[in-house]
């Protein structure tokens, strides 16, 4: 068992998009992104008789509070040897960050935590695995990490409770009837109203609708957002494909698409395709709601969403998500991922608001283990009196 830098994309795509979660953070076209913003990237690949079994995606971070690696949602891992896998990445992802000088290395796995429901999925997946060696598995994961002096940060990265909505063999009206009855309510009574949604062609071009709503969304809720910088990064990377993939996407029923300027596509669409998808929701011709859906490896998620509060009685954003779930169908997706909820039962939490939205659409929690920090150097523990008080501080 050996760790090199990938240097063969092809390989490492195919490898993540066959993972049990596929998740588009650790794409090649993610590090892109970050590449383009002048951020240096560490793609590392795990291999054993010359078979690629883990893929690990870092991220070079120059923060202020301290230079650090960060890792989104990763390694993936093959299931046989994941924590001899793990153990190599961790090593090494330690001495890239000293030859660095960095203050700590930070890792988001999307692993189920310890006492998730979906823990028991699994078993399926790994060809019928008895639940007591997938629970031994995951204890022998955080264990190993433990040994390697990994720490739970005083932080997440990323959603740790995320919503998701499994697609697989259900059709529309399955769906509609999992759904919370004022969901289905404010979906319908959108299209009287007279919403349109919308698919931009171009969302290059757009990106300066999604902007002026997302920005109106910041100061509402009072979050810290990305840069417009980095959404524009995001649909450049991932749609340089745009006028193909979007020619493939099969639209709901109703729903506009804006004409393309070149001819029509003729390839047939995967549903591991990726791309990032830009829904524009109008009231009377006005935008009122936009989003940004990354579509990858099977699974759509739901990444930026963004709306006014001009019109408070007009309800576009139910009829957006419901726009973007009946596409994924039709792709042929497996997962409509909403990403982060707040945890259930905790009303004093950033994401309390949206949780009621999201869960409204039916369908699972899953609960991700915690991210893990390792420390490197002294410098770690200034960011970490740092982080725990803004954790008391944004309510987490």
């Amino acid at each position: 068992m050996e760790v090199r830098i990938a240097e063969n994309r092809a390989e490492w795509e195919n490898f993540l998009r066959n993972q049990e979660w596929s998740p588009f953070l650790q794409s090649w076209n993610m590090g892109d992104v970050y590449e383009s913003l002048g951020q240096e990237v560490i793609r590392m690949e795990v291999r054993d008789e010359g078979e690629i079994i883990g893929v690990c995606q870092g991220v070079v971070v120059p923060a202020r509070r301290g230079k650090h690696i960060a890792v989104q949602y990763g390694p993936l891992t093959a299931v046989r040897d994941q924590c001899s896998a793990i153990r190599v990445f961790a090593e090494e992802l330690k001495k890239i960050a000293v030859e660095k000088n960095c203050a700590f290395v930070r890792m988001s796995p999307f692993w189920p935590a310890k006492n998730s429901n979906c823990l028991s999925t699994r078993c399926a997946f790994l060809e019928h695995q008895p639940m007591a060696d997938v629970e031994r598995q995951h204890n022998s994961l955080e264990e190993s990490l433990k040994e390697l002096g990994f720490r739970d940060a005083p932080l997440h990265m990323l959603a740790e409770h995320v919503w998701y909505l499994n697609l697989e063999g259900k059709t529309e009206e399955e769906i509609l009837a999992g759904m919370r009855k004022n969901t289905r309510n404010l979906i319908r009574r959108s299209e009287r109203e007279g919403v349109t949604v919308e698919v931009s062609d171009d969302p290059v071009r757009d990106m300066e609708i999604f902007l002026k709503l997302h920005d109106e969304t910041r100061k509402r809720h009072g979050f810290t957002p990305y840069t417009d910088e980095f959404f524009e990064a995001q649909v450049k990377e991932f749609g340089s494909d745009k006028e193909a993939f979007l020619d493939r996407v099969p639209l709901a029923a109703g729903v506009e698409r804006m004409p393309l300027d070149s001819a029509p596509c003729e390839e047939s669409h995967s549903r591991k395709a990726g791309g990032a998808v830009m829904y524009i929701a109008r009231l009377n011709g006005e935008p009122v709601s936009a989003s940004i859906h990354m579509t990858y490896g099977g699974e759509t998620s739901y990444h930026h969403g963004a709306s006014t509060s001009k019109y408070p009685k007009c309800y576009a954003s139910y009829l957006l998500q419901w726009t973007a779930i009946r596409d994924a169908l039709k792709r042929g997706d497996k997962i409509f991922n909403f990403w982060g909820v707040s945890p259930e039962g905790v009303k004093k939490h950033p994401f309390a608001g949206v949780r009621t939205f999201k869960t409204g659409f039916g369908g699972e929690l899953l609960e991700l283990m915690h991210c893990k920090d390792l420390a490197v150097s002294k410098k770690y523990w200034l960011n970490f009196a740092i982080e725990n008080f803004r954790k008391w501080k944004r309510g987490f």
